[in-house]
């Protein structure tokens, strides 16, 4: 050591590592920018087909939904479809290819606590699904008049439903061993969860007991309360959907919290 070298001492970040947070969040959002052929036009592509198809196979016979034409009621569900499964791929991508190549001690060693963790990967997944949101409803507007009846319950309920099938995603990665794992997830869960949630009917339509089976998905809220602000129109309480949705992702968040903070299937 020299007359006027140092000691090493740790590094004090204070309570909150928000330096190494931010990074890991940048991070997040510039592994699914680098390909965003893939992770945003794609899928703008595959919702104009299924509207697409919705329309012209149904438009010219559908009566009006809710005192809208059917296009317009089905345009806000799909909107919110592309963005919550996009929220979910790129979380669940993240951790479980991290853990199938061998590098999830990338995330674990830095100087992260389990709640700077879920934070910044779990917004790195509503970066994606709100970018994919803009990218869809920007083309649908081209084809279908979008009116914003409520603009700050479409925000709420973008972000707010993206976070959660983010922490699900996230939940998903830890959890799943290989891809066939986190492809039961999707195919199993997610996908009849989101296309049995009022995404392309109104469920007034549907039989009374099922009727009672949809309000009792989590899905059902963040997409209903999003197509109402567009609308102006809901088939659930509106307000009782903030809550729930706002309950769920706090039950999520806390769920992934866990899971990192114990090193569930990520420490050996």
């Amino acid at each position: 050591m020299t007359e006027h070298s140092h000691p090493l001492t740790p590094r004090a970040y204070g309570p909150v590592n928000w330096l190494g947070a931010w990074t890991l969040l940048v991070k997040e959002v510039r592994r699914f920018l680098k390909v965003y052929f893939q992770t945003i036009i794609a899928p703008v592509v595959t919702t104009l087909l299924f509207l697409a198809v919705f329309a012209l196979a149904l438009g010219p016979v559908a009566a009006e939904v809710k005192g809208v034409a059917f296009v317009e009621f089905l345009t806000p569900g799909l909107i919110m479809m592309a963005m919550v499964q996009n929220a979910f791929a790129n979380t669940s991508s993240s951790l479980i290819i991290a853990k199938v190549q061998g590098n999830i001690v990338d995330l674990l060693m830095p100087p992260l606590s389990a709640v700077e963790q879920t934070l910044a990967i779990a917004l790195g997944g509503v970066a994606r699904g709100v970018a994919v949101g803009i990218a869809v409803g920007a083309a649908m507007a081209l084809f279908v008049p979008i009116h914003l009846a409520h603009p700050g319950l479409v925000l709420y309920h973008a972000v707010m439903g993206s976070l959660m099938l983010s922490l699900l995603g996230m939940m998903g990665g830890i959890w799943a061993d290989k891809f066939d794992h986190m492809a039961a997830v999707t195919n199993f869960l997610v996908t009849p969860l989101s296309f049995l949630s009022g995404t392309f009917y109104s469920i007034e339509r549907l039989p009374e007991h099922f009727h009672a089976i949809a309000l009792a998905n989590p899905f059902f809220f963040m997409i209903d309360g999003f197509r109402y602000g567009f609308l102006g129109q809901a088939d659930g309480p509106v307000a009782g959907g903030i809550v729930f949705v706002a309950l769920a992702d706090a039950a999520l968040l806390l769920g992934t919290w866990r899971m990192l903070a114990t090193g569930y299937k990520l420490k050996a």
